[in-house]
């Protein structure tokens, strides 16, 4: 029985953001607001919400996500663009909470895609920038780059945009206090010895290229095992105990197996993975 695989999925042109297929299965997203520091505009949240739902339907042409702040910027991002502003109905309680909950689901969205999204940061990640950052699975920066929990900064709650939840799990929970009550920036060699950041490099035109090494490594992946391994991991870092991590872990290692073993190498755009073909331990190919 032939079987009909996803078609790859269309991208519209974004205004202040530049999608490209770098190389097979890695997708570089830009964002492309040079002249206001990526600032998170009421268009750009609607924009990287729409690219996060177009992804989850294209995990076979897309297997790994570059998010960049352009060889132009000024930094990452900014976070939110205050010159802006709010319209009318968002400076009314409903309005303002309802646009609130459209920034929090971003953060939700990029995590809930098959791919995983590895933010380049150069400059300055603040506020919205800085969750952009954290809801993303893996973070390399330059020597330059500067984290910060700006929201305290500008009268509001140092908790925002998914903050609360994601710096305690990344850093530990001594020092996600501090960066949410202070609003301080961190360096990037606090951030590597924090464990924020898995690796800084010498300047930008190094960001890309360090990106594409470990993208190149995920997109070589079955892409089944990619999403489900995104999935346990963050599935089990909220698990109650070691028992459910586990059941988790069976789950999906059971699934890969049956998966493996029933579907048609010749048709299958990934081809096989076996383990029983690990004729060489250098070769990632089938090893497990």
């Amino acid at each position: 029985m032939k079987i009909e695989y996803p078609q790859v999925v269309t991208y519209p042109t974004y205004e202040t953001l530049l999608t490209e297929m770098v190389e097979p299965n890695i997708m570089k997203v830009t964002l492309n607001r040079p002249k206001a520091y990526n600032a998170l505009s009421h268009t750009l949240v609607e924009e990287l919400t729409d690219l996060c739902e177009r992804l989850k339907d294209d995990f076979y042409n897309v297997r790994c996500v570059l998010l960049y702040g352009g060889d132009e910027g000024k930094g990452f991002c900014a976070g939110l663009d205050v010159k802006q502003g709010l319209n009318e109905y968002e400076k009314t309680v409903p309005g303002f909470y309802a646009y609130q909950i459209k920034l929090g689901e971003l953060e939700l969205k990029m995590t809930q895609t098959p791919q995983p999204w590895i933010a380049l940061v150069d400059n300055v990640s603040a506020g919205g920038g800085f969750s952009l950052a954290m809801a993303s699975d893996i973070r390399i920066c330059t020597k330059t780059a500067r984290f910060s929990c700006f929201y305290a900064n500008v009268g509001i709650g140092g908790c925002d945009m998914c903050s609360s939840y994601q710096l305690p799990r990344l850093i530990g929970t001594g020092r996600a206090y501090e960066m949410m009550l202070t609003g301080n920036f961190i360096n990037a060699d606090e951030a590597w010895n924090l464990g924020l950041v898995t690796k800084v490099v010498e300047d930008r035109p190094a960001l890309v290229p360090a990106g594409l090494e470990l993208a190149r490594v995920i997109a070589s992946k079955d892409p089944m095992a990619v999403r489900l391994t995104k999935e346990a991991m963050r599935c089990n870092v909220d698990a109650s105990g070691f028992e459910n991590a586990l059941h988790v872990e069976n789950r999906n290692q059971t699934l890969m197996i049956a998966h493996n073993m029933n579907k048609d190498a010749s048709q299958d755009p990934i081809g096989k993975y076996w383990i029983e073909d690990r004729t060489d331990p250098m070769n990632p190919k089938g090893a497990n």
